[in-house]
Parts: structure tokens; C-alpha cells; sequence
């Protein structure tokens, strides 16, 4: 008697068959992924805007306790693309906006990043402008004021500001 081994594999239908579904899992799982990116994203900015929004009211608050009753102006030290934004109120970085401030974006094109669009200035503090770009799966910006000491949509009532504020 031969001493025979037994071969045991798969065939070509049962991997193909695997690949199959493998497929499918990933047409529906790669759309889902890419939808909670944008919703991370947004959320992101979401709590972005609540904090300058808090950080903004604590500054304000201390300067009335300080006697200074002059209104915040700026929330960033340079307007330049790239550089650091939310760094600093009346551009004073020891006095941060927020303790890691992000970069602002690289291009004015760039996506889920913030732009200083305008500079406030002591004279006219209403002037300071600050645009968000969404994400690319979204799509479109919105712009915020520093007004009256509150840093607030400039069209309330879009969607877009609706979705950063509520």
C-alpha cells in the first residue's frame, strides 16, 4: 500500500465566490466610512465655533473686571494663509483664543479649514471676519463675525450656519 496524502483546497468557484462578497461589503461599508468623515469634520468645526464662542465671553468677562471696557477686535495675530489662527485676542498671543490653535488653511480653495477674511481693528472691531471652509463631501463656506463682543454667523439664518451653531 502507497502511502497517499490528501490534498484538500479550495476551488476556483468558492474563491470566487469569496471575492464576491467581499465586494459587496465593501461597496456598501466605503460609502458609509466616507459619510461619518464629513460628519466628524463638521462636528469638529461644531465644537470649534462653541469654544472661540465661550472663549470670547471669558475674555470680554475679564476685561470688565480689569475696568477695560474697549470691545475684542481680533482673535488671530496674523491674517497670513498657513499661519496660526485663533491665537490670540487683539492679536496678543499670550492671551490665546483657543490653548491649540489651529493653522489656517494653506490656499483660500482649501477644504474644512479657517480663513481670516478681514482684520478687525481697534477703531471699527466689527470688521474681524472669519470664513470657514466646509468639507469637500459638503461643500461651500460660511462666514463669522466677531460683533459686539460674540463671535456669530453673519447670515443667521442659511443652512450652513445652522449646522455650525445648532
Amino acid at each position: 500500500m502507497k502511502n497517499q496524502k490528501s490534498k484538500s483546497a479550495f476551488s476556483m468557484i468558492e474563491v470566487i465566490f469569496v471575492i464576491v462578497i467581499i465586494g459587496i461589503l465593501a461597496a456598501v461599508a466605503i460609502p458609509r466610512l466616507a459619510a461619518s468623515r464629513d460628519d466628524a469634520e463638521i462636528t469638529t468645526a461644531r465644537v470649534m465655533v462653541a469654544s472661540i464662542s465661550n472663549a470670547v465671553s471669558m475674555e470680554r468677562q475679564k476685561k470688565i473686571l480689569r475696568g477695560d471696557f474697549n470691545p475684542i477686535f481680533k482673535l488671530s495675530s496674523s491674517s497670513t494663509l498657513g499661519n496660526r489662527i485663533f491665537d490670540g485676542f487683539d492679536g496678543n498671543t499670550s492671551q490665546r483664543v483657543l490653548e491649540n490653535p489651529p493653522f489656517s488653511c494653506t490656499l483660500a480653495t482649501d477644504t474644512n479649514c479657517w480663513i481670516e477674511t478681514a482684520s478687525g481693528t481697534v477703531a471699527n472691531p466689527n470688521d474681524s471676519r472669519y470664513t470657514y471652509n466646509f468639507p469637500a463631501g459638503i461643500g461651500g463656506s460660511i462666514v463669522f463675525q466677531l460683533n459686539n463682543n460674540r463671535f456669530e454667523c453673519v447670515n443667521q439664518n442659511s443652512a450652513n450656519c445652522k449646522l455650525l451653531t445648532q
